[in-house]
């Protein structure tokens, strides 16, 4: 399998205001993201967690080291038009992406300023709105949809761009429960029909539990990197830190300390369930 993205001794500082010290975010953080995977990142705040998808597409660039993208280096101005098209960027509030009045013009901005042709363009836009199920709503106003309609056609405008990768950046923050549902049946649809690359950076374990590695950063460095029930399984490694698991394993988690021996691999309630069952049925 190719590598996706790749970052070598990625180091990265903040500048600083009025004569004071920079802010370091990473120091020597290495990654390696596989063609067609799907990658949750999670993390606390200030953590770098937008810091680092920022760089999967050369909107900051290293202030040491390297990030490839599909074997290109970000530093390359000559190859930033061609990175940008591989690596499509959907972030927290829809409405900052949004740029037409129309769905479907809205779909078409990406296509039209990557100069591609209009027969071409009309195509692109009509298959990714029903890659995210909002082909009906091709001709409304986007202002007069829901949060989650708005993140989906806002991946439709990425995808309509071709990428072979979508980093999205705490895409359903601002969703309540139905639009982050939406949302992540989208994500996993691309991932698992199309085969994009999916990088979701995101603070829902029940996100995260979808992706099949989550990586937890911390402090600029990785501390956890695994498959989900790996990763989440650390529970006391993940509180040190101020996180948590999914409430599934948490509960677990919290049964063990009472006599309890369960398993901690419970990603969602119907393991979870069976899990409780299974034990006391004994």
């Amino acid at each position: 399998m190719n590598t996706a993205i790749h970052t070598e001794h990625l180091a990265y500082n903040y500048p600083g205001v009025d004569d004071t010290p920079g802010v370091a975010v990473f120091e020597d953080l290495n990654l390696q993201i596989q063609e067609g995977s799907f990658v949750a990142i999670l993390g606390g705040n200030g953590c770098g967690k937008s810091t680092l998808a920022k760089h999967f597409n050369a909107i900051l660039l290293p202030c040491g080291g390297n990030v490839y993208v599909c074997g290109m280096n970000t530093a390359d101005e000559e190859k930033l038009l061609r990175i940008r098209r591989s690596v499509g960027m959907v972030f927290q509030n829809p409405d900052n992406q949004i740029v037409a009045n129309v769905v479907e013009e809205d779909v078409a901005f990406g296509p039209e300023n990557l100069g591609v042709a209009s027969p071409m363009i009309r195509q692109r836009v009509d298959h990714a709105l029903k890659q995210v199920d909002m082909y009906e709503y091709r001709e409304h106003a986007p202002h007069l949809l829901s949060g989650g309609q708005k993140q989906r056609i806002a991946i439709a405008g990425v995808i309509a761009m071709e990428p072979k990768c979508i980093v999205l950046d705490e895409p359903t923050a601002m969703l309540d429960p139905k639009g982050r549902h939406e949302v992540m049946q989208t994500i996993c649809r691309l991932n698992r029909e199309k085969g994009i690359t999916v990088v979701l950076i995101t603070h829902h374990m029940d996100e995260a539990a979808q992706a099949q590695r989550v990586i937890v950063l911390n402090q600029g460095s990785v501390l956890l990197d695994g498959a989900p029930r790996e990763v989440f399984s650390q529970v006391e490694k993940l509180h040190e830190v101020g996180l948590a698991s999914p409430e599934t394993v948490e509960l677990c988690w919290e049964l063990n300390k009472e006599g309890f021996e369960l398993p901690l691999e419970q990603l969602n309630a119907e393991e979870c369930a069976q899990t409780l069952y299974e034990r006391l049925k004994v």
